[in-house]
């Protein structure tokens, strides 16, 4: 009996770049069981975490070895530029060798003051089989912010990539196995959500799921992986808020605002897709806006001169100017870009800014997913913080300000796991990495992204002749 396969064409040009099995509910039975078995019976949990650490920097030699291969599949399937898909491959690297340090320093605590012969040990350990769902904007780096770090708590994984972009996925797994990596550590089963995932999620054997996707596959993730009571860390959705107030270096600015929406063709959950901008500067900054988009390169993302490059499929292109539309029905005004500067031959949509956007309009807060951003203008510092947290959505936001006193009063007022100050789609590996509201819950990245997959036993040990208290101090006297 063949397998049936999913073909994968370019959103470049059409053309079929790959085909993967299409996953069915007994694969991934099998790769969790082949998870569960390394779990319970190898010796990955129980390995000295030094000896884990050398496995995953092995690894992550290999996957530089491999950049240009690596980066030219993530060309191709997700349509994004040459030069940023090499960049992603360098962060999954960075990403590995980090976990790996993570990984050493991972420890529990021990309370000596409970007790003249009581000690009380906390350890912290791995979680189990880990399902892993990733996204098609960026597979690789999505990829290396979950499962190293699963790894080096301790835990095995079963991933599910997109069925958009799946070559990524098999390949680090394969790069894995080269580097010694065990047999069920990591596994990779391609396929549709409706059944690779809902399988996955749904099976007893696994003990946790991270998922990073949209917020209503998010919830359905959620609700099936709590038929059995298994954890979840979901980053979902975001409509972040790009707030510049009247003393910003406008030039830095304009520039934050234009990487913010147009990266990754705006295929990005952390792009800053609303613009509040105060009165005084407004137009000022929207015509320089303007000006610096204009100057962005739109097509072929092999082209090394490329900044923009193709919408992940043309169901999510037409989506995208269906959004663009109804916001100019409802009385948003073109500044540039739009529909008229859309390409339907490689699904190119130019950078576009739509101005008079009020909180009513469904631009405001829809998570539109491409380069399409949305101006209000504000004020004072009451309604710009206002404006921004008028959302359900709580994952990112910047603000930009040379006033420390405004910068921190908005930092702190803002309701979402992330704020930059003078800077956009800005990080580091050390900070944790996560939403709040319907942008999801859990961390990713820092000691966090570590302690996500690890759960905590606590230990008694008692010394000598118990007494009759147990050890508990007594009540206070009436």
């Amino acid at each position: 009996m063949s397998r049936a396969l999913i073909e994968r064409l370019s959103p470049t040009n059409n053309e079929i770049v790959a085909r993967f099995a299409e996953g069915t509910v007994d694969d991934v039975n099998d790769a969790v069981t082949a998870a569960k078995i390394a779990f319970d019976k190898g010796m990955w949990p129980r390995m000295d975490a030094g000896v884990r650490a050398q496995f995953l920097r092995l690894w992550s030699r290999k996957i530089a070895e491999n950049r240009e291969r690596l980066a030219r599949i993530e060309v191709e399937e997700v349509g994004k530029p040459l030069k940023y898909a090499r960049a992603d491959i360098d962060t999954v690297c960075a990403l590995v060798d980090y976990a790996a340090g993570l990984g050493m320093q991972s420890h529990g605590l021990a309370y000596s003051s409970i007790g003249a012969n009581r000690t009380g040990i906390v350890l912290r350990e791995p979680v189990g089989v880990v399902g892993v769902v990733i996204p098609w904007n960026f597979p690789a780096e999505t990829f290396a912010k979950k499962v190293p770090f699963a790894l080096a708590a301790g835990c095995t994984c079963v991933i599910k990539p997109s069925e958009f972009t799946s070559g990524t996925a098999l390949e680090l797994a394969k790069l894995a196995a080269e580097a010694g990596i065990p047999p069920g550590v990591v596994n990779v089963v391609t396929g549709y959500g409706n059944v690779v995932g809902d399988a996955l999620s749904g099976n007893p054997g696994v003990s946790m799921m991270s998922f990073t996707g949209s917020t209503r596959v998010g919830k359905q993730i959620i609700a099936r992986a709590g038929e059995h009571v298994a954890r979840t860390a979901v980053e979902l959705g975001g409509k972040g808020a790009t707030i510049v107030f009247a003393d910003a270096d406008i030039e830095d600015a304009v520039r934050g605002t234009l990487t913010s929406i147009s990266f990754n063709q705006g295929e990005c959950c952390v792009a800053g897709s609303r613009l509040l901008v105060h009165a005084d500067i407004a137009e000022e900054f929207l015509q320089r806006l303007a000006t610096a988009m204009s100057s962005l390169r739109i097509g072929d993302p092999f082209d090394e001169e490329t900044d923009l490059g193709s919408m992940i499929h043309r169901e999510h292109f037409d989506s995208v100017l269906r959004h663009i539309e109804e916001a100019q029905l409802e009385g948003a005004r073109l500044v540039c870009g739009g529909i008229e500067a859309a390409r339907r031959d490689g699904l190119h949509i130019a950078p576009t800014v739509l101005d008079d956007i009020r909180p009513s309009m469904s631009i405001f807060r829809r998570e539109i997913f491409g380069p399409v951003l949305a101006v209000t203008r504000f004020r004072s510092l009451e309604d710009a913080v206002a404006l921004a947290n008028d959302s359900e959505y709580g994952l990112a936001n910047s603000v930009w300000s040379k006033n420390i006193d405004v910068v921190m009063t908005v930092a702190k007022s803002l309701r979402s796991g992330i704020v930059w100050a003078n800077t956009a789609l800005d990080g580091a590996l050390q900070l944790p990495f996560g939403g709040n509201g319907s942008s999801g819950f859990g961390r990713e990245l820092g000691e966090a992204g570590i302690e996500e997959y690890t759960v905590l036993k606590s230990i008694l040990i008692h010394t000598g002749k118990r007494n009759d208290t147990f050890g508990v101090a007594p009540a206070a006297s009436q």
